[in-house]
């Protein structure tokens, strides 16, 4: 009995130590004044979601961000810029990624959000044509700005149609009698955005019929030549698995997943390649054309070098009512990081994008720099 009387009050007394030391190190611990700001020291987990066009950078930034905070635990899923847009909205998701701009009723929807260009990316035409695609020594199939408006409009339905052999005279002898297949998004997206752009600028025709934005009414639809797919891999699956089909993609899709893609002829008359030269040079077409919400549309520029299906990927962030002021805190850090790390941006431009321009960048930090949580900046 003094035995087990003993071991109770030994066991008694460590306890006691434990708590007493527990609680020295909670009153030592640093604290904050942001109201719910994280105090268990443990990963904060960070939710985004929204468009597949910056998806693989987004997926490279993160598994390399956790080196630089470990602590911050980033989740992104690419559902699309509409879905993007309405969780932001709805209060779903803690930022989100879009290549679509923000409608007036969208920003009054959301009270208080900012849009922040991040890098510009291409969107690309994948193609998958018997005999030709698969085939080595072949030179990539050519496009111009009239060509790919009327193949989507449904004016242009053979893959031997004239306009595409005098582009393709490597190809001339190959190229089938076939009907093109026109693969487009059939989820509301910020790429088809910037492509519907691209066709309206490229066509009044299209402009004034069928118009540009994140969902349309496809003319090819109409025709019975064309298929839908949902986000980046809807697409190129379809594509992959349509002979004689073509579809758009953004370049950074098809450099992470080796598809081959098509040159374009541009506004300059130049025959290009999408990639971050081009990409720079379609931005540098429209320098300065920033609005007060720091966007900007930069399709069909008229450099030499321009790619001409050109667009900013943006993020959404509350600027003023997030309430998790750690969470508020590490969001911006990473986004800063992601923008001025030499290292994010070489990831990028391997991925082919573009980083934002001498002009811009510091706009958008300046931006970030704004954010506050429960009335205090979250950077200081």
């Amino acid at each position: 009995m003094k035995k087990i009387s003993t071991m109770l009050v030994l066991i008694f007394l460590s306890t006691m130590i434990f708590s007493a030391c527990a609680q020295s190190a909670n009153a030592n611990s640093p604290s904050t004044s942001q109201g719910n700001a994280d105090q268990s020291g443990g990963s904060v987990a960070i939710n985004g979601a929204g468009s597949t066009f910056q998806q693989p950078v987004e997926a490279a930034w993160i598994y390399a961000y956790q080196s630089v905070d470990p602590s911050a635990s980033f989740n992104y899923q690419g559902i699309g810029s509409g879905g993007g847009k309405k969780g932001i909205i709805d209060g779903t998701i803690d930022f989100a990624g879009t290549d679509s701009l923000l409608s007036a009723d969208e920003y009054a929807a959301g009270k208080d959000l900012q849009m922040y260009p991040i890098l510009a990316g291409a969107v690309i035409i994948i193609y998958n044509v018997d005999g030709i695609t698969g085939v080595q020594g072949l030179p990539a199939l050519v496009l111009d700005r009239q060509t790919l408006e009327e193949i989507y409009a449904a004016k242009i339905t053979q893959w031997n149609d004239p306009a595409i052999v005098a582009l393709n005279p490597g190809l001339a002898d190959k190229l089938p009698a076939s009907t093109i297949t026109a693969v487009h998004r059939s989820d509301g997206s910020g790429t088809t955005e910037i492509f519907t752009n691209a066709l309206s600028s490229f066509n009044q025709d299209w402009a004034n019929n069928v118009g540009s934005g994140t969902s349309i009414e496809w003319p090819v639809d109409k025709n019975g030549n064309g298929i839908g797919g949902k986000g980046n891999q809807g697409v190129a699956a379809a594509v992959q698995n349509t002979p004689n089909s073509l579809g758009y993609v953004e370049l950074s899709f098809a450099i992470s997943n080796k598809i081959q893609f098509a040159q374009m002829v541009n506004k300059a008359g130049n025959t290009v390649t999408a990639n971050a030269e081009s990409l720079q040079s379609a931005m540098s077409d429209f320098a300065g054309g920033m609005t007060e919400q720091l966007t900007a549309t930069i399709v069909d520029g008229t450099g030499a070098n321009s790619w001409p299906i050109s667009g900013y990927t943006y993020i959404i962030l509350h600027t003023t009512s997030m309430q998790d002021c750690t969470k508020a805190t590490k969001i911006v850090q990473f986004f800063t990081w992601a923008l001025t790390d030499p290292g994010a941006a070489k990831t990028a431009a391997d991925l082919g994008y573009a980083t934002l321009p001498t002009a811009v960048q510091p706009l958008v930090l300046d931006k970030l720099n704004q954010v506050t949580c429960q009335g205090n900046p979250v950077m200081k």
